[in-house]
Order: C-alpha cells, then sequence, then structure tokens
C-alpha cells in the first residue's frame, strides 16, 4: 500500500471505519438477543466516532499537530485468539473475541503503514489511528475479561 498524501491515508481509513460501522450494525440488526444486539449498536457508534475525527482531520489537517498522543495498554488478550468468521447465534465471548481481532488487524496495520512513511504528518496520522484502534481493542479485551470473570460467579 503506497499512499501519496495525507488525504488519501485519510480516505484509506475513513473507509475501513465506515465498514466496520457498517459491519457493526448489520451484526446487530440479526442479533438474537436485545443485549447483543445493544453491544453491536455500541461498538458501530464507536467506529462512527473514528469517521468523524477522521473527517475532521480532513478537513482541518492542523488537528494532526495538536492531537496529543498517549500509551494505551494493550491487554494482549487477542494475539492468543485465532481468527474467526461471524456466525449467526454465536455466544457473546466469541462475538467479543471476532471484534477484538478486527481491531488488533487495524493497529497492526497502521503501525506497519506509520513505520513505511517518513512524511511526518503521515507518521502522525497513522500513530494517531493506531491510538484509537488500540482504544477499542482496550475496551473489548476489558469487556472479554469482565465476560469471563462473571461467568466464575
Amino acid at each position: 500500500m503506497n499512499f501519496k498524501s495525507v488525504d488519501e491515508i485519510l480516505q484509506f481509513a475513513i473507509d475501513r471505519e465506515k465498514e466496520a460501522v457498517n459491519f457493526y450494525a448489520s451484526l446487530g440488526q440479526e442479533a438474537p438477543s436485545e443485549a447483543l444486539k445493544q453491544t453491536f449498536i455500541d461498538f458501530s457508534k464507536e467506529e462512527q466516532k473514528h469517521v468523524t475525527l477522521l473527517s475532521d482531520i480532513s478537513g482541518n489537517k492542523a488537528m494532526i499537530d495538536s492531537y496529543e498522543l498517549k500509551k494505551i495498554p494493550d491487554l494482549k488478550i487477542s494475539n492468543y485468539m485465532v481468527d474467526t468468521k461471524y456466525e449467526k447465534g454465536m455466544p457473546m465471548p466469541d462475538v467479543l473475541k471476532l471484534a477484538m481481532k478486527r481491531e488488533e488487524k487495524s493497529v497492526k496495520l497502521y503501525q506497519i503503514l506509520g513505520d513505511k512513511t517518513d512524511n511526518a504528518d503521515a507518521k502522525k496520522l497513522f500513530q494517531i489511528l493506531v491510538q484509537e484502534e488500540s482504544k477499542h481493542k482496550l475496551g473489548l479485551e476489558s469487556m472479554y475479561d469482565d465476560y469471563l470473570a462473571g461467568m466464575d460467579g
């Protein structure tokens, strides 16, 4: 993947996020339980926040400089899981695994792309994307951890 400009990177990322919004929204529509439906809707809303953030950056590149990068903890739970495909009626832990893997792949993709560029704005933009996807991954891993902890009781 070779990007010729920050605008191309933004468009690529926006397209990926929109795909994720649609993916989770469609899962929400066919979810067998109200709890699962709400979980998918929440995932979809989180991805929509990324679309909005990236669209805002697209309209104002100065936001790249002002974005504050932070170290996001990585529980690494998804790193030890195999990739799965969505199947209707799959149990909540499997849904969370699927979502975690998606976020993990996005984090890795943006890290690789960031390492390949020498353009300072592009590098920072990829770091922003890594951070945003890492936040989702952490949230999902925490949900998964809490879900499993609840199973012990």
